[in-house]
């Protein structure tokens, strides 16, 4: 990660060039003749004037209607900045029980929350804080589904603390203590899912005793425990990353093609790039060739790291205690060569579904979350032994209740997005 010199604050973004609607125009070029009329014909004067009240008055309802199309269609909600919110958080460790030990910042004794005291602000367009009431209302009768890593698992236990001001689910896993996980909530006929498959694609460990031991990676092959299911959901968010930077064994058509820190001489050596890219491109394959599935399909990208001082297992800490400003951090070059892959495997892959008549959207996450160095729970994942040697510091998850919850605004911006214009539109690319 590198800091850049320039740490000046883009208040303003460029605003489009917009054309003049055509009605405005006829409305202009009736009031002139209006006028024209109104000198020529005096005892006409009292009906021209209530007649262009009424004209007034539909031509500023049609702009403002159409000035929120166009800016619900044009705001990327990805692109803003951080911004003071006096009123979080929504929830603590004592009012919700699905925060997992580990991201549990406040038990832990973290002693400042002036990371739970802001709030994303897209440019040009708004974006309210999550409405648990709005977003149960959205959800009656549905289903929703996550894909992924700890990370994913990490974004579920959210957006179940941030629903807990309503309502509670009953777990419905048959065993509890897989990383497969499923809630419903009874009162509104709506369930939720984690399907965990942290390299998206078929894997299999080299050493069943092991998990630090290289897993063998089937780069083409669909990891079935989730592609199976994803039929029976009406939304899906897929995402992973942080494992596919462990050591791996590449097979492609059940051949063994390479590796990514091995020390067989004779296998090729690739970097992590080349697993990255052929899992996602799997995976995104699932969703288009699925029989049955006929979901929205949420795509979310990389949240990255914010190891200082040392590596993750070489005493590297995260110990800032707010936002960057927008401009101050920039992705380095390999943190930003994963972020495009991710993005042109997405975009390839949704051209292809809009055939199909699927819908896609991007949680584009990736430089919201670099701006947030400071809401990793570093040291503040181990509890009471966190003085302990040999123990890392976990700047990879976020601390509940966090920045991460900022993911369940766009979630359910999307989502609203989704019921007012994808019925037009299979796609509603945000990135």
């Amino acid at each position: 990660m590198k800091l850049q010199n320039d740490t000046t604050v883009i208040l303003f973004s460029k605003s489009p060039t917009r054309r003049i609607p055509q009605t405005t125009l006829l409305l202009i070029a009736f009031t002139i003749i209006l006028t024209i009329t109104s000198v020529c014909h005096p005892s006409l004067q009292n009906s021209i004037i209530r007649l262009s009240r009424s004209i007034s008055q539909f031509s500023l309802s049609t702009n403002i209607v159409n000035e929120t199309v166009v800016d619900e269609r044009e705001c990327d909600l990805f692109k803003g900045q951080w911004v003071r919110n006096r009123m979080g958080p929504y929830y603590t460790n004592e009012t919700c029980s699905a925060i997992q030990e580990h991201q549990n910042c406040m038990k832990n004794g973290r002693p400042d929350v002036g990371y739970t005291k802001w709030r994303w602000q897209p440019d040009g367009c708004n974006m309210e804080v999550f409405d648990p009431v709005s977003f149960l209302s959205f959800m009656r009768g549905k289903s929703l589904a996550f894909v992924g890593d700890s990370v994913a698992r990490n974004h579920v236990q959210s957006l179940i603390c941030l629903l807990s001001k309503v309502t509670h689910p009953i777990e419905a896993s048959n065993d509890k203590e897989k990383e497969s996980r499923r809630w419903e909530y009874k009162d509104y006929n709506f369930n939720m899912s984690i399907f965990w498959s942290p390299y998206l694609v078929r894997t299999q460990k080299t050493d069943p005793n092991d998990v630090t031991r290289p897993f063998n990676l089937y780069l083409d092959e669909f990891d079935r425990s989730w592609t199976s299911e994803i039929k029976h959901f009406d939304y899906v968010i897929i995402s992973a990353a942080q494992w596919f930077f462990r050591p791996s064994m590449y097979y492609v058509r059940r051949r063994l093609v390479g590796c990514l820190y091995c020390s067989h001489k004779k296998i090729a050596k690739y970097p992590a790039e080349f697993g990255y890219r052929l899992a996602y491109r799997t995976a995104l394959k699932a969703i288009n060739t699925v029989k049955k599935y006929k979901g929205v399909t949420y795509f979310r990208t990389y949240a990255p790291s914010h190891f200082e001082n040392g590596k993750w297992d070489k005493g590297g800490n995260c110990p800032r205690k707010r936002p960057y400003s927008r401009n101050r951090v920039a992705l380095d070059d390999y943190n930003l060569k994963i972020n495009n892959i991710q993005l042109e495997e997405f975009t390839v892959a949704e051209n292809i579904g809009r055939r199909k008549g699927l819908r896609f959207g991007l949680l584009n996450v990736t430089h919201v979350m670099l701006l947030r160095p400071d809401g990793h729970p570093n040291k503040y994942g181990h509890g009471p032994d966190f003085h302990k040697e040999g123990l890392a510091n976990d700047c990879v998850h976020w601390c509940l209740p966090g920045p991460i919850d900022t993911w369940n605004d766009f979630l359910l911006e999307m989502i609203k997005r989704d019921s007012k214009m994808g019925r037009s539109s299979n796609s509603f690319y945000l990135h």
